[in-house]
């Protein structure tokens, strides 16, 4: 079911302590700045980060990511969303296809879900035994431990979602045709099962938090709250990052600026 709005233009069944899009988009801006510096710094010295946003279905994974790479060059800020595991994949080590993924020198890499999978999704549906579980929370903080001694900057964010919002946000998608493609046979099955995945999250964290690499719960109960304070955590975590930027001077045009012209047959389509 939609949000309907008064005369006003409010959401009639809106949450009133939300942040509104005037109030993020001012005071996003700043945040894109230190964010640009940041990759400026990673660039400068060859740094490698990589940062892990996990959470329940509908939390909000994409948008955060979003908010994180959108001002940056997308050459050097890159997203990892995989696919299921083909029948190749099942039958290597886990960790294994994760790892031509990883970041190199000056690169920033976001997981939009990571090896993570086989402690929540593939755990509460049943695609891995409980060996597999328990071998995965076993291996998890060593592979991180060699990453991190590698000298990869690893961040790893948990986005938390209760489940009264999480099904107005399924309802949403379900009602809204832009964003139904995000409805999978999957999440359908998963939505009845959010306290099976909170049990399974709370394994996963007590095996996986360590000193190396910690988890960092977010609240994303307001996803634009939740973007800032995640954004603001990350830059935090990070020395200071100002590098000194090269200056760019635009020489003179030789001549008036020209039009675009065309001599052969081809023509732009008219503008509506």
């Amino acid at each position: 079911m939609g949000k309907d709005k008064d005369k006003n233009g409010k959401k009639s069944d809106d949450h009133s302590d939300h942040l509104g899009k005037s109030a993020y988009a001012e005071a996003l801006e700043p945040l894109e700045v230190e964010l640009n510096r940041l990759a400026r710094w990673v660039a400068h010295h060859g740094k490698r980060v990589l940062v892990v946003f996990e959470g329940r279905d509908t939390a909000g994974k994409g948008g955060a990511i979003s908010a994180v790479s959108s001002c940056l060059n997308p050459r050097q800020c890159r997203t990892v969303a995989l696919a299921k595991p083909t029948e190749i994949e099942r039958t290597q080590w886990y960790f294994q296809r994760y790892i031509a993924h990883l970041p190199a020198a000056g690169e920033i890499v976001l997981f939009d879900r990571s090896w993570y999978n086989r402690a929540g999704v593939e755990r509460v549906m049943g695609y891995c035994s409980e060996d597999e579980v328990q071998r995965f929370l076993k291996q998890a903080p060593v592979f991180e431990k060699q990453l991190v001694d590698d000298g990869i900057l690893l961040f790893k964010y948990w986005l938390t979602v209760d489940q009264a919002e999480q099904e107005e946000r399924f309802a949403e998608r379900r009602s809204d045709p832009l964003k139904r493609w995000k409805l999978s046979p999957i999440d359908l099955k998963a939505r009845l099962k959010y306290r099976e995945y909170g049990t399974a999250r709370d394994a996963m964290l007590e095996a996986t938090h360590t000193k190396h690499a910690p988890w960092t719960l977010v609240d994303f109960n307001d996803q634009r709250r939740g973007r800032l304070t995640l954004i603001r955590h990350l830059l935090g975590q990070l020395p200071d990052c100002d590098v000194p930027e090269q200056r760019i001077e635009f020489e003179p045009l030789p001549a008036p600026p020209a039009r675009e012209s065309f001599t052969g047959p081809l023509r732009p389509i008219p503008s509506i």
